[in-house]
């Protein structure tokens, strides 16, 4: 699955732009805070809209030539930076909305396939409130995989967390890439983290 970005955002006195394409596997935006690495994976998501260009994914037009795709007709699976969890909604009820949000024929993983693959089946009847940063970052990735998304978009999913649970997260998005070939568009500012992870690198901002 081929994702073709070229797009430009004005923010304030400040122009954010793109031009990449990018492939199977983990693609980082690298590059310093504040450079609008998080303002392209919100353009892609549909968050924010660009002033100009096209977006991509396979023979899908999010946008560009007159369409503009609804975040939830987009088909991608968004990891935010603070997990965003719902907290009135226990682990179960925050993963079935993920799954809740797909078209049935578009589901390809199920709710007990995503509780295996991530090992947060001790998690269900918690609430978020309960949970470590790294396990609610799990449940995090398994509500956007949940989603069926064709793409997966992470922002900065590990900057909160210690270095025990970083290394743990890191293991889960590398069973991601390589197991469920699911393509990453990825942020971060940490160079050890991308040297890990990414299998390509698209500076911004540098």
């Amino acid at each position: 699955m081929a994702i073709e970005i070229d797009v430009e955002k004005r923010r304030g006195d400040r122009l954010v732009a793109a031009r990449f394409a990018a492939g199977p596997g983990l693609t980082a935006l690298f590059g310093p805070s504040g450079a609008g690495k998080t303002s392209i994976l919100n353009m892609v998501a549909g968050l924010l809209r660009p002033d100009r260009g096209h977006i991509r994914i396979g023979d899908r037009t999010l946008f560009g030539e007159g369409v503009d795709l609804p975040p939830e007709a987009r088909r991608i699976g968004y990891v935010f930076q603070d997990g965003r969890l719902f907290p009135h909604r226990r682990v179960r009820a925050n993963l079935i909305y993920g799954h809740a949000l797909a078209d049935p024929a578009d589901r390809w993983m199920s709710l007990d396939e995503a509780t295996a693959f991530l090992g947060i089946g001790p998690l269900l009847d918690r609430w978020p409130r309960s949970l470590s940063g790294g396990e609610a970052q799990r449940v995090a990735i398994g509500r956007a995989l949940l989603a069926a998304p064709e793409i997966l978009l992470m922002d900065e999913p590990l900057s909160s967390l210690d270095a025990a649970r970083r290394g743990d997260i890191m293991t889960v998005i590398e069973r991601i890439r390589d197991e469920l070939k699911l393509p990453i568009l990825y942020v971060s500012h940490d160079r050890a983290e991308v040297d890990r992870l990414a299998t390509a690198v698209v500076p911004i901002g540098e």
